[in-house]
């Protein structure tokens, strides 16, 4: 590690706090339907959306009424984009004349993008139109802004006197012309201006100085990246994602790209603060995840920059692990870029997560499993939350009091649905990681034999669960076995949980608000900031530690004592 990338990494992370504030008032002035300096020019666009689309904004919806919203509009926008990808030959915007796609990989394209995942089985500049591009990037758009609606349904449960949770369509329109569009729509230029291409001219034929001739794609890249980094979606315009340079052509498109992924889950702690108002709270949340971060973020930067103990005891070669990592990034912009990507969810890479030192790997693999280190848009949050309701529990037990959360009352059923939701996660990890590596079809797409196979199964399925769309890659993703199950696995990643948590915000939400009394926990203090994060850490340790031990944690071992693979 250098004192240069430290200082860097510092100053990002500053600045992004200091932004992540104000956006995350504005966030909630946008959602509470409060004046802003875009209402002007876009109210009459609003308006016009409700009435051809027959939406009364003030009618207020119950948590019932919220998530058939969420789950109808989902599926009639995977329809959509199903039908496009299906027919993709025939449909104009393909000046390549790319071929049909495998059912297969359809399904786990539509499934993934739908529900923020963006995992990835197939080279985007090779197998899809710009017309099927444009199609994952309408998702890029609104599979985020479902994910933020949730959260905002959950956070107005503690609204006191409150007994709806909003209406979605209104919520859903809102999100998308306040926030989404014209976010991306400034940091798209801000990228275009540091050399990121976009256009709708096919691939162009290049001579080489040897003689040679190069086919090189090109496409709407510019507005692709923005909203894929700004809805923590991830799926690359190109196979090799934000390591193209094409995609990421310099350290400045770097800290842009980085920036945007952190910003929205960041901002949405501290709209969570104005929702309860309760700023100290919010601040208790981010201190304690942030700090978690930094920490996971020091282990994998040193594991990177202390080199390959492999080449150090046989070859006496010292020096950081470069393998897999573009130059122009450096050991700190890399370690950043994969440190966050990971734990926002976002799943875009600018280096090969494969080629990560087993140490540094464990840190990608630990943050997915937590599931709760900032998050992404709207999930992120919700998960948090949902630690934050069985930490209540837990502490309530411990002391004898009747737990208390922001003023309502936590009960049995909300508890037994928290524990619910935080269940599934390992369970949709676990369960198909053993099924793969006990079955032939699940062997068969293994292409790194032993110890670091086994990781790459296990990042596959936690990737797919968090939502995330990394991988490891060394793994035949593209197969039907792990086309099919990645994409089952995706869904109730996403889907389950969510509504789990839809049905909490609709109980809490029907509740008298409790005032504060000398007996009442107070969960701003940076006591229980520790003690949230205990139970996050026990629970992730408990569940996941098996797994980790049999892949990098051994791994990483056999390196020290000189052994490969």
């Amino acid at each position: 590690m250098t004192i240069r990338g430290l200082l860097g990494d510092a100053l990002f992370l500053a600045v992004l706090t200091a932004v992540a504030v104000p956006v995350g008032t504005y966030i909630y002035r946008v959602m509470e339907g409060q004046r802003t300096l875009l209402d002007r020019l876009l109210d009459p666009f609003d308006r016009l959306i409700y009435r051809v689309a027959g939406i009364d904004p003030e009618r207020g919806m119950d948590w019932r009424g919220y998530a058939i919203a969420f789950l109808l509009s989902n599926l009639v926008m995977a329809i959509v984009v199903y039908l496009v990808l299906v027919f993709q030959t025939s449909l104009p915007l393909n000046p390549a004349r790319i071929g049909p796609i495998a059912p297969t990989t359809i399904f786990n394209t539509v499934v993934s993008f739908i529900s923020n995942c963006d995992w990835q089985v197939y080279s985007g500049e090779t197998a899809l139109s710009y017309l099927s591009q444009w199609a994952l990037q309408f998702l890029q758009f609104t599979s985020p802004a479902s994910g933020l609606l949730v959260a905002i349904a959950f956070a107005r449960s503690f609204t006191p006197g409150r007994t709806d949770l909003g209406n979605f369509y209104r919520d859903f329109v809102r999100s998308l012309t306040r926030i989404f569009f014209p976010i991306a729509l400034l940091f798209a230029i801000a990228l275009l201006a540091t050399g990121v291409p976009d256009t709708l001219g096919g691939a162009v034929t290049a001579h080489t100085l040897s003689g040679g001739v190069q086919t090189i794609s090109r496409g709407p890249v510019a507005a692709f990246e923005a909203i894929k980094q700004l809805g923590t979606n991830g799926g690359g315009f190109f196979n090799a994602n934000s390591a193209h340079p094409f995609e990421n052509p310099t350290p400045i498109s770097n800290l842009i790209e980085e920036f945007l992924m952190a910003l929205l889950p960041t901002a949405l702690l501290f709209t969570f603060g104005n929702y309860i108002k309760n700023r100290k709270q919010a601040w208790v949340l981010y201190g304690v995840t942030m700090g978690l971060m930094v920490v996971l973020l020091l282990v994998l930067y040193s594991a990177e920059a202390g080199g390959n103990p492999i080449l150090q005891h046989l070859l006496k070669v010292s020096g950081a692990n470069w393998i897999g990592k573009e130059t122009r990034f450096g050991i700190a912009g890399t370690s950043l870029f994969a440190t966050l990507t990971t734990a926002y969810t976002t799943g875009a890479v600018n280096a090969m997560h494969d080629s990560l030192l087993p140490l540094g790997g464990i840190v990608p693999l630990f943050q997915m499993m937590l599931n709760a280190v900032f998050g992404g848009v709207g999930a992120g949050l919700l998960n948090i939350l949902m630690f934050v309701i069985l930490a209540v529990f837990v502490t309530g037990l411990m002391v004898g009091r009747t737990p208390e959360l922001f003023g309502k009352k936590i009960e049995a059923r909300e508890v037994k649905a928290a524990a619910a939701a935080m269940l599934i996660h390992p369970l949709i990890i676990l369960w198909p990681s053993a099924i793969a590596l006990a079955s032939a079809a699940g062997l068969a797409g293994i292409f790194n034999p032993g110890l670091h196979g086994l990781s790459e199964v296990v990042y596959a399925y936690t990737s797919a669960a968090a939502n995330n769309g990394s991988a490891f890659a060394g793994l035949g993703a593209s197969s039907p076995f792990y086309a099919i199950t990645t994409g089952i696995v995706i869904l109730l990643g996403r889907y389950p949980s969510m509504l789990l948590m839809l049905y909490i915000a609709g109980s809490l939400a029907g509740k008298k608000t409790v005032p504060a009394s000398p007996g009442t926990l107070r969960t701003d203090t940076w006591t229980f900031g520790v003690v949230y994060m205990g139970v996050l850490l026990i629970v992730g340790a408990l569940t996941f530690f098996p797994a980790l031990a049999l892949g990098p944690i051994a791994e990483q071992l056999a390196m020290l004592a000189g052994k490969v693979f």
